[in-house]
Protein backbone atom coordinates (compact mmCIF):
# COMPACT_ATOMS: atom_id res chain seq x y z
CA UNK A 1 0.00 0.00 0.00
CA UNK A 2 1.67 3.38 -1.03
CA UNK A 3 -1.09 6.75 -0.57
CA UNK A 4 -3.55 6.21 2.55
CA UNK A 5 -5.90 8.57 3.33
CA UNK A 6 -6.47 9.01 7.08
CA UNK A 7 -9.52 11.11 8.69
CA UNK A 8 -8.85 12.78 11.75
CA UNK A 9 -5.09 13.55 11.20
CA UNK A 10 -5.21 16.00 13.64
CA UNK A 11 -6.68 14.27 16.11
CA UNK A 12 -4.62 12.42 19.05
CA UNK A 13 -4.68 9.08 17.40
CA UNK A 14 -4.89 10.42 14.20
CA UNK A 15 -1.86 12.34 14.18
CA UNK A 16 0.47 9.34 15.52
CA UNK A 17 -1.19 7.19 13.24
CA UNK A 18 -0.10 9.26 10.61
CA UNK A 19 3.11 9.84 11.81
CA UNK A 20 4.20 6.27 11.56
CA UNK A 21 2.61 5.52 8.53
CA UNK A 22 5.47 8.20 6.73
CA UNK A 23 8.02 7.01 8.87
CA UNK A 24 7.22 3.98 7.09
CA UNK A 25 7.59 5.57 4.47
CA UNK A 26 4.11 5.46 3.16
CA UNK A 27 2.17 8.36 1.56
CA UNK A 28 0.01 10.25 3.65
CA UNK A 29 -3.46 12.31 2.64
CA UNK A 30 -4.62 13.87 5.91
CA UNK A 31 -7.89 15.43 6.70
CA UNK A 32 -9.53 16.80 9.15
CA UNK A 33 -12.55 19.00 10.29
CA UNK A 34 -10.36 21.34 12.96
CA UNK A 35 -13.40 21.47 15.04
CA UNK A 36 -13.30 23.63 18.40
CA UNK A 37 -14.63 20.92 20.32
CA UNK A 38 -11.40 21.16 22.11
CA UNK A 39 -8.48 23.84 21.98
CA UNK A 40 -7.48 24.14 18.46
CA UNK A 41 -3.87 24.76 19.49
CA UNK A 42 -3.49 20.95 20.33
CA UNK A 43 -5.00 19.94 16.66
CA UNK A 44 -2.29 22.59 15.06
CA UNK A 45 0.37 21.62 16.83
CA UNK A 46 -0.27 17.78 15.71
CA UNK A 47 -0.17 19.11 12.18
CA UNK A 48 3.02 20.90 12.24
CA UNK A 49 4.70 18.20 13.56
CA UNK A 50 3.10 16.11 10.38
CA UNK A 51 3.84 18.78 8.00
CA UNK A 52 7.64 17.95 8.23
CA UNK A 53 7.28 14.90 6.25
CA UNK A 54 7.51 15.00 2.42
CA UNK A 55 4.86 12.60 2.11
CA UNK A 56 1.99 14.14 4.21
CA UNK A 57 -0.99 16.71 2.17
CA UNK A 58 -3.35 18.23 4.54
CA UNK A 59 -6.70 18.93 3.54
CA UNK A 60 -9.29 20.87 5.79
CA UNK A 61 -12.33 18.70 5.13
CA UNK A 62 -15.70 17.05 6.87
CA UNK A 63 -16.16 13.64 6.74
CA UNK A 64 -19.94 14.68 6.43
CA UNK A 65 -19.01 16.77 3.61
CA UNK A 66 -19.80 14.53 0.55
CA UNK A 67 -18.80 16.76 -2.79
CA UNK A 68 -15.35 17.89 -1.21
CA UNK A 69 -14.71 14.10 -0.62
CA UNK A 70 -15.45 12.74 -3.66
CA UNK A 71 -13.07 15.72 -5.51
CA UNK A 72 -10.53 14.43 -2.72
CA UNK A 73 -11.03 10.45 -3.91
CA UNK A 74 -10.98 11.73 -7.49
CA UNK A 75 -7.47 13.64 -7.20
CA UNK A 76 -5.99 10.85 -5.41
CA UNK A 77 -5.73 6.89 -6.02
CA UNK A 78 -6.03 5.73 -2.16
CA UNK A 79 -4.68 2.10 -1.27
CA UNK A 80 -6.57 2.29 2.17
CA UNK A 81 -8.81 4.49 4.34
CA UNK A 82 -8.13 4.96 8.08
CA UNK A 83 -11.21 6.59 9.68
CA UNK A 84 -10.57 8.60 12.64
CA UNK A 85 -12.19 10.90 12.39
CA UNK A 86 -14.96 11.36 15.24
CA UNK A 87 -16.70 12.91 17.57
CA UNK A 88 -15.48 11.23 21.26
CA UNK A 89 -16.53 11.97 24.67
CA UNK A 90 -19.23 9.99 25.94
CA UNK A 91 -20.63 12.81 28.08
CA UNK A 92 -20.69 15.41 25.22
CA UNK A 93 -22.66 12.68 23.46
CA UNK A 94 -25.44 12.95 25.66
CA UNK A 95 -25.93 17.23 24.77
CA UNK A 96 -25.46 16.83 21.43
CA UNK A 97 -26.20 13.49 19.92
CA UNK A 98 -27.25 14.64 16.35
CA UNK A 99 -23.49 15.81 16.01
CA UNK A 100 -22.47 12.65 16.84
CA UNK A 101 -24.75 10.43 14.38
CA UNK A 102 -23.68 12.72 11.79
CA UNK A 103 -19.91 12.13 12.18
CA UNK A 104 -19.77 9.20 13.54
CA UNK A 105 -22.14 7.40 11.19
CA UNK A 106 -23.12 9.38 8.32
CA UNK A 107 -19.52 10.22 7.97
CA UNK A 108 -18.19 6.80 8.50
CA UNK A 109 -21.42 6.33 5.39
CA UNK A 110 -19.64 8.42 2.87
CA UNK A 111 -16.46 7.21 3.24
CA UNK A 112 -17.74 3.55 2.57
CA UNK A 113 -19.92 4.67 -0.59
CA UNK A 114 -16.68 6.55 -1.91
CA UNK A 115 -14.49 3.35 -0.78
CA UNK A 116 -16.82 1.17 -2.93
CA UNK A 117 -17.30 4.02 -6.47
CA UNK A 118 -13.37 4.24 -6.17
CA UNK A 119 -12.64 0.88 -5.62
CA UNK A 120 -10.39 1.28 -2.31
CA UNK A 121 -10.17 -2.40 -1.23
CA UNK A 122 -9.23 -2.12 2.41
CA UNK A 123 -10.97 0.49 5.14
CA UNK A 124 -10.36 0.44 9.01
CA UNK A 125 -12.64 1.73 11.61
CA UNK A 126 -11.09 3.47 14.83
CA UNK A 127 -14.62 2.05 17.22
CA UNK A 128 -14.73 2.25 21.12
CA UNK A 129 -14.33 -0.17 23.86
CA UNK A 130 -17.65 2.19 25.22
CA UNK A 131 -19.48 -1.08 23.33
CA UNK A 132 -18.91 -3.14 26.01
CA UNK A 133 -21.20 -2.32 28.26
CA UNK A 134 -22.88 -4.23 30.92
CA UNK A 135 -20.76 -7.32 29.17
CA UNK A 136 -18.95 -10.06 31.47
CA UNK A 137 -14.96 -9.26 31.16
CA UNK A 138 -12.03 -9.43 29.82
CA UNK A 139 -13.55 -8.23 26.78
CA UNK A 140 -14.01 -10.69 23.63
CA UNK A 141 -15.01 -9.63 20.32
CA UNK A 142 -17.42 -11.88 19.98
CA UNK A 143 -19.57 -10.77 22.74
CA UNK A 144 -22.95 -8.70 22.30
CA UNK A 145 -22.34 -5.14 21.79
CA UNK A 146 -25.87 -4.12 21.58
CA UNK A 147 -26.87 -2.79 24.80
CA UNK A 148 -24.57 1.05 24.30
CA UNK A 149 -25.33 3.19 27.29
CA UNK A 150 -24.65 6.69 25.55
CA UNK A 151 -25.38 8.26 21.69
CA UNK A 152 -21.58 8.03 21.20
CA UNK A 153 -21.20 4.43 21.89
CA UNK A 154 -24.38 3.85 20.10
CA UNK A 155 -23.31 5.65 16.79
CA UNK A 156 -20.30 3.85 16.70
CA UNK A 157 -22.21 0.90 16.76
CA UNK A 158 -24.04 2.04 13.79
CA UNK A 159 -20.60 2.31 12.12
CA UNK A 160 -19.31 -0.91 12.56
CA UNK A 161 -23.29 -2.69 11.33
CA UNK A 162 -22.16 -0.18 7.75
CA UNK A 163 -18.84 -1.72 7.50
CA UNK A 164 -20.21 -5.20 7.89
CA UNK A 165 -23.08 -4.05 4.95
CA UNK A 166 -20.24 -2.52 2.53
CA UNK A 167 -18.21 -5.58 3.84
CA UNK A 168 -20.66 -8.36 2.63
CA UNK A 169 -22.15 -6.45 -0.12
CA UNK A 170 -19.01 -4.63 -2.38
CA UNK A 171 -16.43 -6.93 -0.94
CA UNK A 172 -14.38 -4.48 0.82
CA UNK A 173 -11.52 -5.33 3.56
CA UNK A 174 -12.72 -4.23 6.81
CA UNK A 175 -11.24 -4.26 10.19
CA UNK A 176 -12.82 -2.53 12.74
CA UNK A 177 -10.68 -1.73 15.91
CA UNK A 178 -12.10 -0.95 19.28
CA UNK A 179 -9.61 0.98 21.34
CA UNK A 180 -9.40 0.93 25.01
CA UNK A 181 -8.83 4.18 26.98
CA UNK A 182 -6.33 5.93 24.93
CA UNK A 183 -3.46 7.97 26.63
CA UNK A 184 -0.09 9.93 26.01
CA UNK A 185 1.15 12.92 25.03
CA UNK A 186 -0.77 15.42 22.70
CA UNK A 187 -3.52 13.80 24.19
CA UNK A 188 -7.32 15.42 24.53
CA UNK A 189 -7.91 17.87 26.98
CA UNK A 190 -11.27 16.61 28.15
CA UNK A 191 -9.68 13.00 29.18
CA UNK A 192 -8.95 12.26 32.60
CA UNK A 193 -4.77 11.89 31.96
CA UNK A 194 -4.40 15.04 30.36
CA UNK A 195 -7.15 16.74 33.25
CA UNK A 196 -5.49 15.31 36.25
CA UNK A 197 -1.92 15.99 35.07
CA UNK A 198 -2.78 19.27 34.45
CA UNK A 199 -4.62 20.16 37.86
CA UNK A 200 -2.24 18.31 39.82
CA UNK A 201 0.97 20.79 38.55
CA UNK A 202 -1.38 23.49 39.32
CA UNK A 203 -2.28 22.75 42.62
CA UNK A 204 -6.25 23.00 41.72
CA UNK A 205 -8.93 20.67 43.04
CA UNK A 206 -8.82 17.44 40.52
CA UNK A 207 -12.92 16.35 39.59
CA UNK A 208 -12.95 12.76 40.29
CA UNK A 209 -16.53 10.54 39.61
CA UNK A 210 -16.88 8.29 42.23
CA UNK A 211 -13.55 6.95 44.59
CA UNK A 212 -11.62 6.40 42.16
CA UNK A 213 -11.58 2.11 42.45
CA UNK A 214 -13.43 2.06 38.95
CA UNK A 215 -10.67 1.05 36.34
CA UNK A 216 -9.68 1.21 32.94
CA UNK A 217 -7.55 -0.41 30.35
CA UNK A 218 -5.09 2.20 29.64
CA UNK A 219 -2.99 2.05 26.27
CA UNK A 220 -0.30 4.47 25.06
CA UNK A 221 -1.14 6.01 22.13
CA UNK A 222 2.15 4.90 20.47
CA UNK A 223 0.56 1.34 20.90
CA UNK A 224 -2.42 2.21 19.91
CA UNK A 225 -0.55 3.85 16.57
CA UNK A 226 1.27 0.68 15.67
CA UNK A 227 -1.88 -1.64 15.67
CA UNK A 228 -3.57 0.25 13.39
CA UNK A 229 -0.70 0.49 10.58
CA UNK A 230 -0.47 -3.41 11.30
CA UNK A 231 -4.37 -3.57 10.52
CA UNK A 232 -3.67 -2.30 6.92
CA UNK A 233 -3.08 -6.26 6.23
CA UNK A 234 -6.47 -8.46 4.73
CA UNK A 235 -8.28 -10.16 6.59
CA UNK A 236 -11.71 -9.92 5.12
CA UNK A 237 -13.80 -9.09 8.30
CA UNK A 238 -12.12 -8.09 11.36
CA UNK A 239 -13.09 -6.91 14.95
CA UNK A 240 -9.98 -6.40 16.93
CA UNK A 241 -9.75 -4.80 20.47
CA UNK A 242 -6.56 -2.70 21.20
CA UNK A 243 -5.80 -2.21 24.90
CA UNK A 244 -3.46 -2.78 27.79
CA UNK A 245 -4.33 -6.25 28.65
CA UNK A 246 -4.30 -5.02 32.24
CA UNK A 247 -7.10 -2.69 34.03
CA UNK A 248 -5.74 -0.04 36.76
CA UNK A 249 -7.87 1.69 39.11
CA UNK A 250 -7.79 5.87 38.52
CA UNK A 251 -6.68 5.80 41.99
CA UNK A 252 -3.78 4.42 40.84
CA UNK A 253 -3.51 6.59 37.92
CA UNK A 254 -3.81 9.63 39.85
CA UNK A 255 -0.58 8.49 42.42
CA UNK A 256 1.71 7.87 39.50
CA UNK A 257 0.89 11.44 38.16
CA UNK A 258 1.66 12.51 41.82
CA UNK A 259 4.78 10.57 41.55
CA UNK A 260 6.33 12.21 38.56
CA UNK A 261 4.43 15.21 38.77
CA UNK A 262 6.11 15.96 42.31
CA UNK A 263 3.07 17.46 43.59
CA UNK A 264 0.31 15.49 45.55
CA UNK A 265 -3.90 15.84 44.50
CA UNK A 266 -6.36 17.91 45.91
CA UNK A 267 -9.34 15.44 44.89
CA UNK A 268 -12.74 16.66 44.90
CA UNK A 269 -15.01 13.85 44.73
CA UNK A 270 -18.15 13.89 42.39
CA UNK A 271 -21.44 11.50 41.94
CA UNK A 272 -20.77 8.45 39.08
CA UNK A 273 -22.10 9.95 36.04
CA UNK A 274 -24.56 7.66 34.60
CA UNK A 275 -21.96 6.82 31.30
CA UNK A 276 -19.66 5.59 33.20
CA UNK A 277 -18.56 1.90 33.18
CA UNK A 278 -17.19 0.55 36.35
CA UNK A 279 -14.53 -1.35 34.73
CA UNK A 280 -12.74 -2.14 30.97
CA UNK A 281 -10.27 -5.26 30.09
CA UNK A 282 -9.39 -5.94 26.60
CA UNK A 283 -9.17 -9.75 26.03
CA UNK A 284 -6.53 -8.57 23.21
CA UNK A 285 -5.79 -12.54 21.91
CA UNK A 286 -7.31 -11.65 18.32
CA UNK A 287 -4.84 -8.94 18.26
CA UNK A 288 -1.62 -10.94 19.24
CA UNK A 289 -3.06 -13.98 16.69
CA UNK A 290 -4.15 -11.78 13.35
CA UNK A 291 -1.22 -8.66 14.27
CA UNK A 292 0.90 -9.96 15.99
CA UNK A 293 0.49 -7.21 18.46
CA UNK A 294 0.56 -6.70 21.78
CA UNK A 295 1.15 -3.18 24.12
CA UNK A 296 4.85 -2.46 24.53
CA UNK A 297 4.55 0.54 27.04
CA UNK A 298 3.55 -0.10 30.21
CA UNK A 299 0.96 2.02 32.51
CA UNK A 300 3.64 3.79 34.88
CA UNK A 301 6.57 4.16 31.59
CA UNK A 302 3.46 5.52 29.44
CA UNK A 303 2.56 8.20 32.22
CA UNK A 304 6.26 9.29 33.00
CA UNK A 305 5.92 10.27 29.19
CA UNK A 306 3.34 11.88 29.23
CA UNK A 307 3.92 13.98 32.55
CA UNK A 308 7.57 14.99 31.18
CA UNK A 309 5.59 16.21 27.78
CA UNK A 310 3.47 18.18 29.41
CA UNK A 311 5.94 19.50 31.68
CA UNK A 312 8.21 20.67 28.94
CA UNK A 313 5.21 22.41 27.04
CA UNK A 314 3.58 24.23 30.35
CA UNK A 315 4.07 27.43 28.26
CA UNK A 316 1.51 27.08 26.17
CA UNK A 317 -0.37 24.17 27.84
CA UNK A 318 -1.69 26.36 30.77
CA UNK A 319 -3.85 28.51 28.25
CA UNK A 320 -5.74 24.81 27.57
CA UNK A 321 -8.95 24.92 28.62
CA UNK A 322 -9.73 21.81 30.78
Amino acid sequence: MKQILVTGAAGFIGSKTAELLLLEKKQVVGIDNLNDYYDTRLKKYRLASLKKYRGFKFHKIDIEDVASLKTLFRKHRFDAVINLAARAGVRYSMAHPLVYLNTNALGTLNLLELCKDFKVKKFILASTSSLYASQPMPFKETLSVNTPISPYAATKKGAEALCYTYHYLYGIDVTILRYFTVYGPVGRPDMSVFRFIQWINEGKPLDLFGDGSQSRDFTYVDDIARGTVKSLKNEGFRVINLGGNKPHRLAEVIQLIEKFVGKKAKVKRLPVHKTDMKATWADIRVAQKYLGWKPRVNLEEGIKRTVNWHCQNYRWLRKIKL
